[in-house]
């Protein structure tokens, strides 16, 4: 058997970073199987549709890494083979008009039933399910029928979606049942919470793929950490490469327990990612990045400040507040200032040759003994002075990079304002 898997996000919104790690782990199986992946908008109900919803799904999948077999296509695109299969069902009498719509007969006794790829064995009461209306009296099919006719024309083999959809299987089921279609394997998958315990929202902060693009995370460490939200290879191993997930997902080793977002656990996982980058890489990361951010500074210039943020931020959207006295001006808190310390830092540094961090350090080390202070007590009037700010990259680097002029004036100026 051939496996065949479907994402099938609908076009009402923005597409929420939940759903995206349901369709991984439907991408990871398919290419794990050597099978296929379909994309599917299902947009039975159009009056939610929104325009550029269905451009931003595609975008942020392709970003992501996960692609697709075959043309992209919409559900509303196999209405009139509802319409069809509607109307054998009516002549078969295991559906019947009422009111201009059309009603799929449910089982009156028993239970609906299937086993559950990831939740076990799952059973509904019969008597629990009403006669389900399949067509509208305009002729549309309503989702929980128009979904299971897709993956029966398209012969899915695997439905791998979310735990909120568990309550639709029987539904579906049925459906199937009365088309004499072969049921797929269902494998819902656990929900997704936030560190408050309820499902992800926007009260949690950035809920949709692009605001993880644009606060300057990159893909390969958010597929990543998507894929460890309720799947582990072995509950150790964190860091797993693209390739590897695909070798190695499963869905016996998805949980059936909510997994919980955690923010600081992304920030760690994407700062691996950004530090094991070239240094060529990783400027030219920083500078897609930033273009995509609209920013004009220099090129040339952000591939020297590069280097000496690697090792300090876990986010590219943090570069700008390390560096940003880099390129322009900065305004130092008074109160953090020394006006003797940054005189004596002016003096000294006024003839140091050659201008490198190397030989600023000794310097700068060489002002401490002088004043007979200690590092932290002479540095940090330097460091607001120099960048505006009590963390910055390196102070050496820094001070290296901002040149023998602006680093002067800057202590200068500091010193004239020091409260």
């Amino acid at each position: 058997m051939t496996v065949r898997v479907r994402m099938a996000p609908s076009p009402t919104g923005f597409l929420h970073i939940g759903g995206v790690r349901t369709f991984l782990f439907n991408w990871l199986y398919a290419r794990g199987h050597g099978g296929e992946c379909l994309l599917r908008i299902e947009n039975t109900d159009t009056s939610r549709e929104a325009a550029d919803s269905v451009g931003q799904i595609e975008e942020s999948l392709r970003w992501l890494g996960i692609d697709w077999d075959g043309e992209m296509r919409f559900q509303l695109d196999g209405a009139d083979r509802c319409r069809a299969e509607a109307a054998r069902l009516v002549a078969e009498d295991k559906a019947y008009e009422d009111d201009g719509a059309i009603r799929i007969r449910m089982p009156k006794e028993g239970v609906v039933a299937w086993d559950d790829a990831i939740k076990g064995r799952i059973e509904f009461p019969a008597d629990q399910l009403e006669d389900m209306v399949i067509l509208r009296s305009d002729g549309r099919p309503v989702y929980n029928y128009a979904s299971p006719v897709d993956d029966w024309v398209d012969g899915i083999t695997h439905v791998i979606r979310g735990d909120d959809h568990v309550s639709n299987t029987p539904k579906q089921i049925v459906v199937l049942q009365a088309l004499g279609a072969e049921l797929p394997v269902y494998a819902h998958a656990p929900n997704v919470f936030g560190e408050d315990g309820k499902k992800l929202s926007k009260r949690h902060g950035a809920v949709s793929v692009g605001e993880f693009r644009e606060a300057g995370y990159i893909a390969p460490a958010l597929m990543n950490f998507l894929a460890l939200l309720g799947w582990a290879p072995d509950g150790e191993t964190t860091i797993i490469s693209r390739d590897e997930l695909i070798e190695r997902f499963t869905l016996e080793r998805v949980g059936s327990s909510p997994a919980t977002f955690d923010y600081a656990k992304l920030d760690w996982m994407n700062g691996v990612y950004l530090r094991d980058l070239g240094r060529d890489a990783y400027a030219d990361a920083l500078l897609t990045f930033l273009l995509e951010q609209g920013s004009e500074w220099d090129e040339a210039r952000i591939r020297e400040a590069a280097p000496i943020v690697q090792e300090k931020i876990g986010r590219l959207g943090e570069f700008a507040d390390f560096v940003g006295f880099l390129f322009g001006d900065v305004a130092p808190d008074p109160a953090l200032l020394d006006e003797t310390v940054l005189t004596e830092a002016a003096t000294r540094l006024e003839t140091v040759e050659p201008w490198d961090a190397a030989t600023i350090e000794v310097e700068l080390k060489a002002l401490c003994e002088r004043l007979g202070a200690k590092p932290k007590t002479v540095f940090l009037p330097i460091r607001v002075a120099v960048t505006g700010s009590r963390i910055s990259p390196g102070l050496y680097e820094s001070i290296e990079l901002l040149g023998r002029d602006a680093t002067l004036a800057r202590l200068r100026h500091g010193a004239s304002i020091a409260g």
